[in-house]
C-alpha cells in the first residue's frame, strides 16, 4: 500500500505492540513481517527488541511508587526485560535508579545496564549491557516496578566496586531512610544499617574494605544527597557529628520545624539550602518562617547553598567551625 507522494504505507502495528517494547520473536509469532521489525518507525534498543521510536512508560502506569527513576530507566530496563532470561536480574548502578538512589551522574540513553546472574549462570552478552557473575548469597533477587532487581541490601553491596565511598554512603543514607512522610505504594525504609551490615558480612568481592568503612558513616535522617555530603565534609574536617532530621521544639515544647543537621548542645543548626527558592515560591518563603523562628528561639542556623558545598568548602567548614566555637565547643 502506498500514500498519496507514492512512498510505502506502514502498517499499523498491532494494538497489543504499541506504547511497549516487544521482543522480536513475540513479534514473529504475532504474524509480523520481518520487513516490518526493520522499518524506520522501530528502533531496536537491544538484539531481538524493538519499540516504537519514543516509546515511554503510559501515563496509566501501574507503579504507585511517588519514588519514580529518573526519566528513561524504566523504559530502558523493560525494553531489555523483553529478552531476559531466567536469573537475570539487573544489578549495580541500574538497581541503585531503579531504588530512586540518588547518583552523582543523571541517566542518559546511552547509559548500559548491569545485569548479574548467579554462579554457574553465565552473563549475558550484548550490547548495551554490562553482565555480572555473582554468588547466590550475592543476588537475591526481588521485583520491583514489575522487574527483578537485586534487593536493596544486595543492591548497595554490588556498588562498592562502583561508586566513590563518599557516594556510597549517600546510597547507603538512601535505602536506610525512614521519611517523615510515607509512600503506602512504596514503604521504606528499604533496608536497614543492620541488613547492609549482614549482607556485606557474606561479601567476598572486590572493595569489600572500602564498603566497610562506608558503612560505618551510613546514618538514618538524611533527605537528599547534598545533605550526606554536607554531614561527611563536617566530619571529614574534624566536627562533631551532628543530629540529623532533629526535631526543634520552642521552650513551650510546641514543634518549630525539623532541621537538617543540628548540635542541640551548642544551639547550633546546619541546613543545605537547595533550589527550592527558584521552584516555588512558597516553599521558600514557608522554610524562611521556620528559620527565623529557630534563630528567635536561641539557635545559629548556617544555611549553606551549592557554592558553599561543591566548591568552597573550606569556607563552610570554617562557618560551621566557627559557630561552634562561639556556642562553647571546645574543638
Amino acid at each position: 500500500m502506498r500514500d498519496h507522494v507514492g512512498m510505502p504505507r506502514l502498517v499499523p502495528l498491532p494494538p497489543e505492540f504499541s506504547g511497549r517494547a516487544f521482543s522480536v520473536r513475540e513479534a514473529r509469532s504475532a504474524g509480523i513481517s520481518v520487513a516490518r521489525l526493520r522499518s524506520a518507525d522501530l528502533v531496536s534498543p537491544f538484539h531481538g527488541v524493538r519499540a516504537a521510536a519514543g516509546t515511554s512508560v503510559p501515563g496509566d502506569s501501574p507503579y504507585e511508587s511517588s519514588l519514580m527513576p529518573e526519566p528513561g530507566v524504566l523504559e530502558m530496563c523493560a525494553a531489555y526485560a523483553e529478552r531476559m532470561r531466567p536469573g537475570q536480574v539487573f544489578s549495580h548502578l541500574t538497581a541503585a535508579r531503579l531504588w530512586g538512589a540518588p547518583l552523582p551522574v543523571p541517566f542518559t540513553a546511552g547509559e548500559p545496564l548491569h545485569i548479574s546472574v548467579s554462579a554457574p549462570q553465565r552473563p549475558p552478552q550484548t550490547r548495551g549491557i554490562i553482565s555480572h557473575q555473582l554468588p547466590a548469597t550475592g543476588l537475591a533477587p526481588i521485583r520491583r516496578f514489575g522487574l527483578p532487581v537485586t534487593d536493596p541490601a544486595a543492591s548497595w553491596v554490588t556498588l562498592a566496586a562502583v561508586l566513590a565511598p563518599e557516594e556510597l554512603v549517600v546510597v547507603g543514607d538512601h535505602l536506610v531512610l525512614d521519611p517523615q512522610q510515607r509512600d503506602p505504594g512504596d514503604p521504606r525504609p528499604f533496608t536497614s544499617i543492620t541488613e547492609l551490615a549482614a549482607r556485606l558480612e557474606l561479601y567476598r568481592g572486590r572493595a569489600k574494605r572500602a564498603a566497610l568503612r562506608a558503612l560505618a558513616r551510613v546514618r538514618v535522617g538524611a533527605e537528599s544527597r547534598p545533605e550526606t555530603l554536607l554531614r561527611l565534609l563536617l566530619l571529614d574536617a574534624g566536627l562533631p557529628e551532628p543530629l540529623l532530621n532533629h526535631a526543634v521544639r520552642d521552650r513551650l515544647g510546641l514543634l518549630i520545624g525539623r532541621v537538617d543537621m543540628a548540635y542541640p548542645e551548642w544551639r547550633v543548626i546546619v541546613e543545605y539550602d537547595g533550589d527550592q527558592h527558584r521552584t516555588s515560591t512558597r516553599q521558600y518563603e514557608r522554610d524562611q518562617t521556620r528559620l527565623d523562628a529557630l534563630r528567635r528561639a536561641g539557635w545559629a542556623v548556617i544555611q549553606v547553598r551549592t557554592h558553599g558545598l561543591f566548591v568552597r568548602q573550606d569556607a563552610t567548614v570554617a562557618r560551621v567551625r566557627s559557630a561552634l566555637r562561639e556556642a562553647g565547643w571546645p574543638g
